[in-house]
């Protein structure tokens, strides 16, 4: 099957819920449109154990206007997927049914499957040995080494180790960041707490990094501010270039600044400002870490990724007479 196929992805984050539609076939993908909200589903997880009614609630309203538009561009199939929050929480099952409700049909995904999906994704765009991608989530982090190259029958993709870590900008703010602004000590203990988490995944690589790329809301926030965007740009964005010490002077910024003044920051959605902090110490911890002066911002991710999978699978089964996506 070599036709071009209109298809649907969502992913459900613990910060963010976004959807997009695309033309998918075996030479690339073309955007139709592209929805990304700030839902924070994960607020007060680390604490309660549960996804609020008040969050469940706001992302049944996001998800119902992405079933709509879903059905307006006639998609011939649409694969949602949730990550770190529903994972971890007692009653993802509610929010399962939420969803459902308003035409959507998540799955629970693991860290594995997660961290192999947004591997897929970033490798639309970025290819060579020694890639080391980075999907700091609000829950999580996936973290994958491998290398991806294009021969003649297309994208060739080589994981030699994953891991999802549960560390990632809310969880983080959450679990450290409780003043506004964060205390020197929070920042360091966050920092020493992140460092022990992702340190042991770099003790089990046999050669180092050459490239990061850096996916997600909290590395496109960070790009963003860099290049001052008061209207996001993706195209600006996408495949942008942050050193390390440029990442350590805007965490620095941020983390001085009240929640009111860093909501004013050029660059940073205000409903995201009370994250940021956690989420760009995961970037800078794993940086150092990684040994490299600078990473790659990339806007090609889980959700290329998932979208990659479904025509594979479709296509597949087309072969093969199934003709069935199981999402």
């Amino acid at each position: 099957m070599s036709q071009t196929m209109r298809l649907a992805a969502v992913d459900i984050g613990t910060v963010t819920a976004r959807m997009l539609v695309a033309d998918v076939s075996a030479t690339g993908i073309t955007e139709v449109e592209r929805r990304t909200d700030i839902v924070h589903l994960g607020q007060g997880l680390a604490a309660s154990g549960r996804l609020s009614a008040d969050a469940i609630e706001r992302l049944r309203a996001v998800v119902s206007g992405y079933s709509t538009a879903i059905a307006d561009h006639g998609v011939a199939a649409t694969t949602a997927v949730a990550t770190s929050a529903s994972r971890d929480a007692s009653n993802g099952d509610e929010m399962l049914a939420a969803l459902a409700s308003v035409g959507v049909e998540p799955r629970i995904i693991d860290g594995e499957t997660e961290a192999r999906l947004s591997f897929f994704g970033a490798a639309y765009s970025v290819t060579g040995d020694g890639l080391l991608v980075v999907d700091v989530g609000g829950g999580s982090t996936e973290l994958i080494f491998g290398s991806s190259e294009l021969d003649d029958g297309g994208r060739v993709c080589d994981i030699e180790a994953m891991r999802s870590i549960d560390v990632g900008s809310r969880r983080i703010t959450e679990m450290f960041l409780a003043s506004d602004p964060p205390t020197s000590r929070e920042l360091d203990e966050a920092r020493g707490y992140v460092t022990s988490q992702v340190r042991p995944f770099f003790e089990t690589l046999r050669s180092k990094p050459r490239t990061m790329v850096s996916l997600a809301g909290a590395a496109t926030t960070f790009s963003a501010i860099e290049l001052e965007l008061a209207s996001y740009d993706s195209e600006r964005v996408h495949l942008s270039c942050l050193t390390g010490p440029r990442l350590t002077d805007i965490i620095d910024t941020l983390s001085g600044l009240p929640l009111a003044r860093r909501r004013e920051v050029v660059g940073l959605h205000p409903e995201r400002a009370s994250v940021i902090v956690g989420g760009g110490i995961v970037i800078e911890t794993v940086l150092a870490l990684a040994g490299l002066d600078s990473t790659l911002v990339s806007e090609h991710d889980i959700l290329y990724g998932i979208l990659l999978d479904t025509y594979r699978d479709l296509r597949h089964g087309a072969e093969t007479g199934r003709g069935e996506h199981d999402a």
